[in-house]
């Protein structure tokens, strides 16, 4: 974490980290604001419009970053200028996931809905797996002066070339036909902000509560890597090896993802969300507990099975699950309402883990596990109560009074579009399409 070193100095170690990891959380703060605006412009102006509005806000401010002055080069002017950009960042992203998820939702045949909305999570995770492919060799390869001096801008500038991609992709990518037809027939709200947060505050509520899982990815990736390696806490794993933790984790993930994805189609999207939530927020404690022991191998065994495995339960269905909470002309804005709101309030997370267990202090893993499980149970609670939606048709989607079709003829409905020798070339042709279109909107996040 160069972060701290860079724009943050401190004589106090525990100031430099919470500052760093607070500027983590800070652009999650946009994120509700960036719900509000991207979700009404989803759901007024198309699902494609939004994405592509996300890929510029987000790729320009994350290159940005690569061109940011040091606080040894501006003083306080360089926090600043990073929480801005993190502000933008936030901001974007907020319209991203369920613009994204909303369109190859209305665009996937019934029955494969789970499968081909799991590709927008995928994508996150390739993302991320391509960030670390230029960021390790650098980290890995680089002289530590020249690394910290400059080598590590080099990602983020290079997520010019990702805007470039991605707007080339999405200029192929049709709207959605359910949105057009709402459209055509005058039927699209003119709030939908307001109408969402009216007719469906009580399944904004369940989304945002089981956002709160992203926890898990918290505990791993942000939490987890400041307490194995900043020297303050005394564990000492190198930055470098540490780095693979993610890495790993997000390899398991991106194999992973589509197969949960299609078992939601097969069994419902509550029961792998209800059983992926519990299991990780329980590894989570044998995971911090293997750090604490300085057992580098068991760390990254455990990260893998918390994060790379379990954690893809929740990440794989809820592309397909959220979004089915709402009816098409608010789903954009249902989705990222209760999404952002609850991933903003995880992202905050980090700064207090480290108030109650700072440096020096007994017993982290028991106290940070604790704390990770019960946020996970809030979660469980919240994916229990939600109703099935795998079974409902798309029209019928957002109507909690809505009839599924009988499971045998659902079966059959979806054996007929699997088999079918014209439509499963037509689905692995779009399987294929969606996977480059998401693959290119997320790539940047990295």
């Amino acid at each position: 974490m160069l972060f701290p070193q860079l724009f943050f100095p401190s004589n106090n170690p525990t100031v430099g980290i919470i500052a760093s990891l607070a500027t983590y959380g800070v652009g999650y703060i946009a994120r509700p604001v960036g719900a509000v605006v991207l979700g009404h412009w989803g759901d007024r102006h198309g699902r494609k419009t939004v994405l592509t509005l996300c890929m510029f806000l987000m790729g320009f401010s994350t290159m940005a970053v690569g061109v940011l002055p040091t606080y040894q080069q501006v003083g306080i002017w360089a926090p600043v200028l990073l929480v801005i950009l993190r502000l933008v960042q936030g901001f974007a992203v907020a319209g991203e996931i369920s613009g994204a998820s909303s369109m190859i939702l209305e665009h996937a045949p019934f029955g494969r809905r789970g499968y081909f909305a799991s590709f927008t999570l995928q994508g996150v995770q390739a993302g991320q797996l391509l960030a670390a492919a230029i960021f390790l060799p650098l980290a890995h390869f680089m002289p530590k002066d020249q690394f910290t001096s400059w080598g590590w801008r080099i990602p983020f500038l290079l997520s010019i070339v990702v805007v470039v991609m991605g707007y080339i992709i999405r200029r192929k990518v049709d709207e959605t036909p359910a949105f057009t037809e709402e459209r055509a027939h005058g039927e699209v709200p003119v709030s939908p902000v307001v109408e969402v947060l009216r007719q469906s505050w009580s399944d904004i509520l369940r989304v945002l509560c089981m956002a709160l899982t992203a926890v898990i990815a918290v505990v791993a990736s942000v939490f987890g890597a400041a307490y194995a390696v900043q020297p303050a806490y005394g564990i000492g794993f190198p930055p470098g090896v540490y780095l693979w933790i993610p890495v790993l984790g997000n390899i398991c993930a991106v194999i992973l993802i589509p197969y949960v994805g299609n078992l939601s189609d097969k069994i419902g999207r509550r029961p792998p969300v209800l059983v992926s939530t519990l299991s990780a927020g329980l590894l989570s404690f044998v995971y911090l507990y293997a750090i604490s022991i300085h057992n580098l191998w068991l760390a990254m065994i455990l990260s893998v099975l918390m994060w790379g495995v379990a954690y893809q339960g929740f990440n794989g269905v809820f592309p397909s699950l959220f979004p089915e909470l709402f009816r098409t002309r608010v789903r954009v804005s249902g989705m990222a309402i209760g999404q952002n709101v609850g991933t903003m309030l995880t992202a905050f997370l980090p700064a207090l883990f480290v108030a109650v267990a700072p440096p020096g202090s007994t017993n982290i893993p028991l106290k940070i596990g604790a704390l990770t499980f019960g946020i996970c149970v809030v979660a469980a609670i919240a994916a229990f109560t939600t109703r099935e939606t795998y079974r409902i048709h798309l029209n019928d989607l957002g109507d909690p009074n809505a009839v599924p079709v009988p499971k045998g003829d659902y079966d059959r409905l979806r054996a007929e579009t699997m088999v079918g020798a014209m439509e499963a070339a037509d689905s692995q042709d779009f399987a294929n399409h969606l996977r480059s279109e998401v693959l290119a909107s997320h790539q940047h996040r990295g």
